[in-house]
């Protein structure tokens, strides 16, 4: 299918048009970066000087929006209340995070389709209403359908994951971002964004071997931090970079998401062009190929990336070995020539219980390609998946070319399970079948997240992120330290036998096909039928604006946690069995923070209540605060909000009355996603003030009547024996913000304007 072939076409009649309007305002060659950021200001209003990256806040128009089916939920009830008939651009809706994997594809889609006919109707329903695009449960992850339809070189969309950066693969600036930013997209309204910086990295040389693009970002992790890329894009570039196909770029963009990235891109070149193709894009490549010197870096910033971006990573291709990232955070990076001496001087659970592959990152044809020639020669060797081994296609197009192709038998060959193509344990919607839910194990998967508890519940479960072929031959071995660059295996037969090298096919050789993809175009009249919530739902709620800016609220605020170390939004709004609330505020309320650790007793889930003086859980403790008209603040450490887009993770605190999130510093989205809902995002001025804070103190927030962009606030500490202490706090909130602030919410100053 062709989507969006207007606007497309749109976009490109006067892209090379804007490029070199905005060359001429900066008077110096362009990063394909910039150039498809300028191409996309909002109104096409362009400043008297450049932005400055880092610093200046710009208005976007973006080309279209995506939602998966936990984040449309809020953001769905959120656009419904902007009084908008139809979406103002190009937008879907995909069914992939509420299906829990358990027996197979079949028992599980059947099941998923009773338990969540509720939140499947309401979704569909108002897609059909305001015009957007719906993809069934079955249909594939949003980002692997996304790249399959939507994505095409040179655009600009939002999406409410983390990793819509997937849509890079194909050249295309994609963001992350919570449900309110894709409101502010959906209803026509300038989108705001930092301009960001941008890491260029130079790929040399060419993949070979066992190693695959999957490693190249496992490789950067480790390079970057978790939060190495917050502010910035990625720009990928050289011979390297050509030498990748389309759907491997976008495993590396989509992981991007992981050092803190607002996006990743590669230019376009013939990878691009050939997957578009064989996708039934051929006009989308055509079109691409008249303007291909607009769709990449200017030469003169190939030749010169020091001169043009803020920071030169170079990776050669040739020397990347495979890298096993992990347990509990995804920039452990280890190359596997280390990895067993790492697993058995750290004391890791040797023993590997469950190989997992598929997710939105590693689900293309490519990848099960690669991986199932692995369990093909497995099979011919007279070896079987000694872990158990599970499989999640990307889509249903991938699916069933799969199967078609003997790729799906080759899986089953050695024990694999084929599960619904959905998200399934990398978000948590696993029903892992084990004896113990707190006992230490290994897992390995082809993934993009590895915090504690996330696939299973367990936080003793250690996973560990690895290519889709690294992840099979690990499995056939069930041992972490097998290395199948090296090592051997005993057969059936007691021989020893070696895995060869995997093969695959960059696209299949027969193309694509597929019998039902999944997809329901709204009605073309729209539907004027009315959205109807039943009041006593367990699964849907009626969204009630925020109470606007009052500065008697952020007196004399008790600590409700102060959290230490990681504190990732599955800290704070766990994912899960919590997936199937995302549509009831109040309901997924009861999570907030439960994950996050307590710096002063080291438990989760267990504050101290000031007004019982007893301990409560997280949420509890809030209530009782909220009942009787008390504010509250969080305070944290580094990168808090780490991980997914959820905006559930903003949300919870504010429904629940905290008022300010105090930390060392904050991850992009969420800090967005704070400011969106009307909560005080504010950074520690002196990381040691934080050792200032203690259980039992109440803060306030001063100076807040003249609040104003890069003006520091003061926080005021009352001690439990009545002795003061303040210091500075910082924010990074400009004047519309600080208007969203002052309204009580994005939504709630939008609505004001009207």
């Amino acid at each position: 299918m062709q989507f969006d072939i207007e606007l497309i076409q749109e976009v490109y009649a006067s892209y090379a048009e804007k490029v070199e309007k905005s060359r001429q305002l900066l008077g110096r060659p362009m990063t394909l970066t910039e150039k498809i950021l300028y191409a996309h200001l909002y109104n096409n209003e362009y400043p008297h000087k450049p932005f400055i990256r880092g610093i200046d806040y710009v208005n976007f128009s973006p080309d279209r929006v995506a939602m998966q089916d936990a984040t449309a939920q809020m953001a769905l009830l959120q656009f419904m209340i902007a009084g908008k008939d139809k979406v103002a651009v190009p937008s879907s809706v995909h069914c992939d995070h509420l299906i829990q994997a358990d027996i197979d594809a079949s028992n599980d889609i059947k099941k998923a389709l009773v338990s969540n006919q509720e939140v499947y109707d309401f979704l569909k329903d108002v897609s059909n209403k305001y015009g957007i695009g719906f993809w069934k449960p079955g249909a594939g992850i949003i980002h692997q359908v996304v790249l399959e339809n939507y994505a095409f070189p040179g655009g600009m969309m939002v999406g409410t994951d983390s990793h819509t950066p997937n849509a890079g693969g194909l050249g295309m600036i994609a963001i992350g971002v919570g449900g309110a930013d894709a409101v502010d997209v959906m209803t026509g309204i300038p989108w705001e964004l930092k301009m960001p910086k941008i890491i260029g990295v130079k790929l040399t040389g060419e993949l070979n071997g066992w190693a695959s693009p999957k490693d190249v970002i496992l490789k950067l992790a480790g390079i970057l931090t978790v939060k190495g890329g917050t502010n910035a894009i990625i720009e990928y570039f050289g011979e390297g970079a050509k030498n990748l196909s389309a759907t491997g770029k976008a495993t590396i963009c989509n992981m991007g998401a992981e050092v803190g990235a607002t996006t990743s891109l590669f230019a376009y070149d013939e990878s691009m062009a050939r997957y578009l193709k064989a996708t039934g894009r051929e006009q989308i490549a055509e079109m691409a190929n008249k303007l291909s010197d607009y769709l990449e870096a200017d030469k003169e910033v190939i030749d010169n990336p020091e001169k043009y971006y803020d920071r030169i990573i170079e990776i050669n291709l040739s020397e990347l070995e495979p890298y096993i990232n992990g347990p509990f955070t995804p920039d452990a990076a280890h190359p596997i020539s280390e990895f067993g001496r790492i697993v058995k001087e750290n004391g890791y659970p040797q023993t590997m219980e469950v190989g997992l592959i598929g997710s939105c990152t590693n689900s293309s044809y490519q990848d099960l390609s690669r991986a199932a020639s692995v369990a093909r020669q497995a099979s011919k060797k007279h070896l079987k998946a000694k872990a158990e081994f599970r499989i999640n296609p990307g889509s249903e197009q991938v699916r069933y070319t799969a199967e078609r192709d003997g790729l799906i038998s080759n899986f089953e060959s050695i024990g694999g399970i084929v599960m619904t193509n959905a998200c399934g344990p990398c978000i948590g919607q696993w029903k892992r079948h084990t004896d113990d839910n707190q006992r230490a194990n290994s897992i390995v998967t082809s993934f993009n997240r590895n915090f504690a508890k996330r696939a299973d519940g367990n936080p003793n479960t250690h996973a560990f992120v690895a290519s889709p072929e690294i992840v099979t031959a690990l499995t056939i071995a069930g041992n972490l330290c097998f290395n199948p660059l090296t090592d051997t295996l005993i057969n059936e037969n007691g021989e020893s036998v070696k895995l060869d090298m995997p093969e695959g096919e960059e696209l299949p050789v027969k193309g694509f096909d597929v019998k039902d993809p999944g997809y329901i175009a709204p009605d073309k009249g729209l539907s004027s039928s009315d959205i109807i919530i039943n009041p006593n739902s367990k699964r849907l709620q009626k969204l009630s604006p925020f109470a606007p800016f009052n500065p008697l609220n952020f007196e004399r605020m008790p600590l409700l946690i102060k959290t230490s170390g990681k504190c990732t939004t599955d800290h704070i709004s766990m994912a899960g069995p919590w997936l199937r609330f995302r549509g009831h505020l109040e309901n997924i309320s009861d999570n907030l923070l439960m994950g996050a650790v307590n710096a002063f007793n080291g438990k989760t889930n267990e504050v101290f209540n000031q007004l019982t003086n007893e301990y409560d859980t997280v949420s509890g403790t809030a209530k009782s605060y909220k009942m009787h008209g008390i504010s509250s603040i969080v305070v944290a450490e580094e990168n808090y909000g780490e991980g997914s887009s959820r905006e559930h993770a903003a949300l919870e605190p504010r429904f629940l009355g905290v008022k300010a999130v105090l930390c060392k510093s904050f991850a992009r989205i969420h800090e967005t996603n704070l400011k969106k809902q009307g909560m005080l995002a504010l950074t520690f001025v002196n990381k040691d003030d934080y050792n200032k804070i203690k259980e039992k103190d109440i803060l306030s927030v001063k100076g807040l009547e003249s609040f104003a962009p890069d003006k520091n606030l003061t926080i005021e500490i009352i001690h439990p024996d009545g002795s003061l202490e303040s210091f500075e706090a910082s924010h990074t909130y400009n004047n519309l913000q600080i208007e969203w602030f002052k309204a009580g919410s994005a939504l709630n100053y939008l609505a004001n304007k009207k």
